[in-house]
């Protein structure tokens, strides 16, 4: 069952995109929300990466539109399209060809649309597999393992049929992976995906594979004896036909779906719909099998080689500059997602080398970036974050765990600049120890965890780098902080006050249950019974004397301090204002105002202790050190000042009725946003009661809370 958070969260993001009505389409991935909008401009991107639940937004060309979720994505994915007004599904609606041919021109109007779509049919076709690559991995890390052991010998040629069954187990990931890819290529090219994935698998069945280094007639094998390889050629219809194993290969079924997509929708423009279902998917398969096997097939290969045999020469001649740039690149490739054609180089450096040289450098970046979010954690639990302690504790484990770093950069260290610079570090000490070392190897395809480090060899030289790595960025970031000293000093002062505002209320439910237990509600006098309400025994069973009400029979000199409206307006309680924080007291006790006007003026006198850059919130303390904040609308914090005209700033003194800023009701309506204005007393905790008087319509300046010391 959805929770009620979790389908607040879908709604406010359904209305951050420009509503149902701006979505064409929405799928997902391991971490991302990646909707297709009619209009891209309609996001309100900062609205969005202001709601708790989102790490951060990536705007694309083309009108993409992704918002990072991490591992809850599925869900959330979930709870939008449960929502009523997206029953369909998004909105896609007609066009004509004339709409067709601008909007392609106002796409092409983008410098880098074009390989935005390049990198995009990349990463959809590899990313929905990223479940089974992950679980083949650990399946082989597993294996490795045993082997280092000494258990089973995992690379023997004559293994029991019980190994080589555990082999088929990860082997079926990456032998038919050409399939697969095959598939989602042709679904992002929006075309038959099983038309894709049926060419892709013509090349690969026993009858055409068995063909290699066979005696069949027509089939012609020659050997190199210098490079000790060999060579089959196999001639059907009277055209020689290169034949190789396409197992594993990556290039080859992205080469083929590109040009079949041409071929199958030029096929659909020429039969009429009601023969397409026939003769669409024949002719493409008449077509483009023979076009793979003779042609896209080898071009393929020879490009995958090419470029596995050229990034080998850069890792033999040049192994340190190789091993430090792979680390230090990644960080800015994985947040725009073109990391994906590096992956693909590792599939089929592995298939054609019999290793792959890249993963090992690249363990030295994962491992920086764990160790960020490890140092982010730390510090989290020194300065009690609890929200940032949650984070980093549940990125910390998909990344040592899963290997998985978009947790790690979505959720902290993208929304923080200062940890960038110190993760470089560690990827550069990382790689740079890699390089020296003579680098690292791997004959599977893995994602850098803990639980993947027996793939690499030499195993001892790949732990001391990602170790390295590891530690010195959480070092760096340890003892640093993520944070500048004024945001430390502002986030621990909310942290305290918060934590105080806790206690308070909890001690004050504690004592009025004693007091109701040991006084009897009927035997309190009329006047006194307000004192238990706030959590004060009355005075006749030897309670604190100094708390009490404004009421009758209360001594002058313990009238406490009267802090004025900041806005003119109806005075409510804290429980009938629309947010969570405030209306639980977590803030201190206060009021809300629905103001009558904009005009916001200094509840008392004081120092103003922090103006808020967006004009929406102030701290005054006062010359009796009682803090107070006054808060203007709710989550306006989201306007980033839009209608707010600050007129006053930190550090200055203020007197009652000084103006702190004027405010543009309407257009915070606009925005969506409630207007209420709140004043709470933040050290409520440290304060024998703190009294609001609701109920009233008031003028700015007028008493609307008494505090008692």
């Amino acid at each position: 069952m959805n929770t009620p958070t979790s389908e607040m969260l879908a709604e406010k993001i359904l209305r951050g995109v420009g509503g149902p009505e701006n979505i064409e389409s929405l799928t997902h991935c391991a971490t991302r929300l990646r909707f297709q909008l009619h209009d891209g401009s309609k996001a309100d991107q900062a609205a969005l990466d202001a709601l708790d639940g989102v790490m951060g937004t990536v705007p694309q060309s083309g009108d993409r539109f992704q918002i990072v979720i991490g591992g809850a994505v599925a869900g959330v994915y979930s709870d939008i399209m449960n929502l009523p007004s997206m029953s369909g599904g998004g909105t896609p609606r007609p066009q004509s060809d004339a709409e067709v041919k601008a909007e392609i021109r106002a796409k092409g109007r983008g410098r880098f649309a074009w390989l935005d779509n390049f990198f995009e049919y990349l990463s959809d076709s590899f990313r929905p597999l990223l479940g089974v690559l992950l679980g083949a991995s650990l399946i082989i890390a597993i294996a490795s393992m045993l082997d280092a052991f000494g258990v089973v010998d995992f690379r023997a040629a004559d293994k029991s049929a019980t190994w080589v069954f555990v082999d088929s187990m990860w082997r079926s990931v990456l032998y038919f992976l050409p399939i697969m890819v095959a598939y989602n290529a042709a679904k992002k090219l929006k075309i038959d995906p099983w038309v894709g994935a049926t060419v892709m698998a013509a090349v690969m069945t026993p009858n055409f594979t068995g063909m290699i280094g066979s005696k069949t007639p027509g089939v012609t094998t020659t050997t190199n004896a210098t490079l000790g390889t060999s060579e089959s050629v196999a001639h059907v219809f009277g055209l020689p036909m290169q034949l190789n194993d396409y197992g594993g290969q990556v290039f080859v079924p992205l080469l083929m779906v590109a040009l079949l997509a041409l071929v199958y929708k030029g096929l659909k423009r020429v039969f009429p719909e009601n023969v397409q279902m026939v003769f669409v998917p024949f002719f493409s398969m008449l077509i483009m099998i023979p076009m793979t096997a003779f042609l896209i097939g080898p071009m393929g290969i020879w490009a995958g080689n090419g470029l596995g045999t050229g990034l080998s020469w850069l890792n033999g001649n040049a192994p340190i500059v190789f091993a430090i740039v792979i680390p230090l690149l990644y960080p800015f490739l994985v947040p725009l997602g073109l990391h994906w054609p590096l992956n693909a180089l590792m599939l089929v450096n592995i298939n054609t080398l019999g290793y792959d040289f890249i993963q090992g450098p690249m363990g030295a970046w994962n491992f920086a970036c764990f160790g960020a979010t490890a140092g982010v954690l730390l510090l989290s639990v020194r300065h009690r974050e609890k929200d940032m302690r949650q984070t980093a504790t549940g990125a910390l484990a998909a990344g040592l765990l899963g290997g998985i770093s978009e947790p790690s950069l979505y959720g902290i260290h993208l929304r923080f600049k200062r940890i960038y610079p110190r993760m470089l570090v560690g990827c550069l000490v990382g790689g740079l120890i890699v390089g020296i070392l003579g680098g690292v190897d791997t004959k599977a395809f893995a994602f850098t965890s803990l639980l993947t480090i027996p793939v690499f060899d030499p195993m001892i030289k790949y732990i001391i780098a990602i170790s390295a790595a590891f530690f010195t960025s959480m070092a760096l970031v340890y003892f640093s902080d993520y944070r500048t000293k004024e945001e430390r000093a502002q986030v621990n002062g909310e942290r305290d006050a918060a934590e105080a505002a806790a206690k308070a209320e909890a001690a004050a439910k504690g004592e009025a249950a004693a007091s109701a237990r040991t006084v009897p509600a009927q035997t309190v006098p009329a006047e006194e019974r307000e004192l238990v309400a706030v959590g004060a025994a009355p005075a006749a069973t030897g309670g604190p004397a100094s708390a009490g009400s404004a009421g009758a029979g209360v001594p002058a000199a313990r009238k406490g301090l009267e802090l004025a409206a900041p806005v003119a307006g109806r005075v409510i309680g804290l429980g009938e204002v629309e947010d969570p924080v405030f209306a639980s007291r977590a803030l201190g006790e206060g009021v809300g105002i629905e103001p009558a006007d904009g005009h916001v003026v200094a509840p008392a006198d004081g120092e103003l202790i922090t103006v808020a850059e967006t004009g929406h919130a102030f701290g005054i303390r006062t010359t009796d050190g009682t803090e107070v904040l006054v808060h203007i609308g709710i989550d306006t914090v989201k306007m980033n000042g839009k209608g707010f005209d600050v007129r006053v700033e930190a550090g200055r003194k203020v007197s009652t009725g000084d103006l702190l800023a004027e405010v543009d009701l309407g257009a915070v309506r606009a925005a969506g946003y409630s207007t209420v204005t709140l004043m709470t007393v933040l050290n409520t905790a440290d304060m024998a009661s703190v009294e609001p008087h609701t109920g009233q319509d008031v003028t700015a300046g007028a008493p609307v809370v008494t505090v008692r010391r």
